[in-house]
């Protein structure tokens, strides 16, 4: 009831859930509160079921019960209009399990997205922006590390690109997630699906972490270890960075470094897999240390094709 009660202060309630009853409006509440724990998944099918729903009520649906597969079909076929085919099958998925949710609790009859078939789609290759190593580097040693803004900045990027880790995992680590062992510094990121993946520091890491704590004085314990800026101060504050705020603070950084690829949060992930492949590590120990339970998976982070494909281009010589 409690996880209920915040939902219904930060989710907006679709109309047609509310006109439904108090039944409906439960059950709905219900399915972001139960069947989904990680916030940004919970956010996105959030969203995805509220534009479903209101799509419906502007096209003459004004019952939930009404809602039927052409009205599931016609509103994935405007979507696939103004986005990519694994967004439109993210939201088909959101609404789906949604509906599935509502039938059980026998608040309607019959699950619409159920027969409604998504976009068409096959990715051999993902489409994140990459650095080569070069970029990289001069990205790293252009961040003046004499600040705690500047050591935190690098200490960042630099444990995405050296650990392979999300920036979701990285900006959930606490302080004690940085950890001696074996006289090596150890990191330990809190994956999708809780999953915990430990694993050492490159050397480079464990020079960058270690002046970054050291030098911002990061005492042990289960406070963030990468913060926001205290406003006037220079000085960091015990507040975590978000995701939205190390996305600007990458693109910042870039365009300082003087590098035009509009990279983000997920390139430095992309760019580390690629780099540690292109020098002799096998797929099998990129997604063990990436974390990844298929290689296929490790595969969309693989790049080394684009050098390929640039160096058969250059053959045609006119």
């Amino acid at each position: 009831m409690t996880s209920s009660l915040v939902l219904r202060s930060s989710l907006s309630l679709p109309t047609l859930v509310a006109q439904a009853g108090p039944r409906a409006e439960m059950r709905f509440l219900e399915f972001f509160a139960a069947t989904i724990r990680n916030p940004n998944t919970r956010r996105a099918y959030a969203k995805a079921a509220g534009d479903c729903l209101a799509w419906c009520l502007d096209h003459g649906v004004s019952d939930l019960a009404e809602i039927a597969p052409i009205h599931i079909a016609a509103w994935i076929e405007t979507l696939g209009q103004s986005l990519s085919p694994p967004s439109v099958k993210q939201r088909l998925a959101a609404v789906r399990h949604l509906f599935d949710w509502l039938v059980t609790g026998q608040v309607i009859a019959t699950n619409p997205a159920a027969s409604v078939r998504g976009p068409a789609h096959s990715a051999r290759q993902g489409k994140t922006p990459v650095l080569d190593a070069q970029e990289a580097r001069a990205l790293l040693d252009a961040i003046d590390a004499t600040t705690p803004v500047g050591l935190r900045d690098r200490a960042l990027i630099g444990l995405m690109i050296y650990s392979f880790a999300r920036v979701g995992a990285a900006l959930a680590m606490k302080r004690e997630d940085v950890f001696v062992q074996g006289r090596r510094l150890w990191l330990r990121l809190h994956e999708k699906g809780g999953k915990r993946h430990e694993m050492p520091c490159h050397h480079q890491l464990d020079d960058y972490l270690t002046a970054y704590i050291e030098g911002c004085a990061l005492s042990e314990g289960r406070g963030p270890l990468f913060r926001t800026v205290a406003r006037g101060t220079g000085r960091l504050s015990d507040t975590p960075l978000s995701q939205s705020e190390a996305h600007a603070m990458v693109r910042r950084r870039a365009r300082a470094a003087g590098i035009e690829t509009r990279i983000g949060n997920h390139s430095f992930r992309a760019t580390g897999i690629t780099t540690y492949l292109k020098n002799g590590g096998t797929l099998e120990n990129a997604a063990a240390m990436a974390n990844h339970s298929s290689t296929r998976t490790t595969q969309l982070y693989d790049r080394r094709r684009d050098e390929i494909s640039l160096a058969e281009v250059e053959r045609v010589r006119i």
